[in-house]
């Protein structure tokens, strides 16, 4: 993965998410991508050791914290933008079609929970890629979070649509 893991000494703990707060947060964003490619080749990009930073800028760091194989249970940590850590815990982990995780802690105060899930679905042409980002601040950081919300949407739709250029890639990589 690319780029230096995050060197904040400080975090501070979310609260755990599950499916319902992925169902039912105020700030969540769905994003659909269709890929021309299968899920395997889909799942092997979104499990790669430079699964983020390579398709995405706003991933500056990311490092898988648990040994392979990975399943549920396994940790990652990554980093937004050089500034902003989180340590994530996969709580579902169905290979080769979903994997779903809460954030269990931050680098800056203010988030209550995080998470995200990504399924792939298997299409005639290849697979679709829906992914669910799901936030939310503790009071005090609510009002930003409204704020901010077309930046966010707009943010994790980059991330969202990122891999398909990366899985194109090492399609045309493979093939040579």
């Amino acid at each position: 993965m690319r780029k230096a893991p995050c060197t904040v000494l400080t975090r501070f703990p979310l609260v755990g998410a599950d499916d319902t707060f992925l169902d039912t947060a105020a700030r969540r964003y769905t994003h659909v991508v269709d890929i021309r490619a299968s899920a395997r080749q889909v799942w092997d990009t979104l499990t790669a050791d430079d699964a983020l930073v390579s398709w995405s800028p706003v991933i500056t760091a990311a490092r898988w914290t648990t040994p392979r194989p990975f399943g549920a249970g396994t940790t990652r940590e990554v980093t937004l933008g050089g500034v902003l850590c989180l340590d994530e815990r996969f709580y579902r982990w169905e290979e080769n079609s979903r994997m779903t995780f809460t954030v269990d802690t931050a680098s800056v105060p203010g988030l209550r929970r995080f998470a995200e899930d990504l399924r792939l679905l298997p299409l005639g042409t290849g697979t679709r890629l829906v992914w669910t980002f799901a936030l939310e601040g503790n009071p005090l950081l609510q009002p930003l979070l409204t704020a901010a919300s077309p930046v966010n949407r707009l943010v994790t739709k980059s991330i969202a649509e990122g891999i398909t250029r990366r899985v194109r890639a090492e399609s045309v990589g493979a093939r040579r």
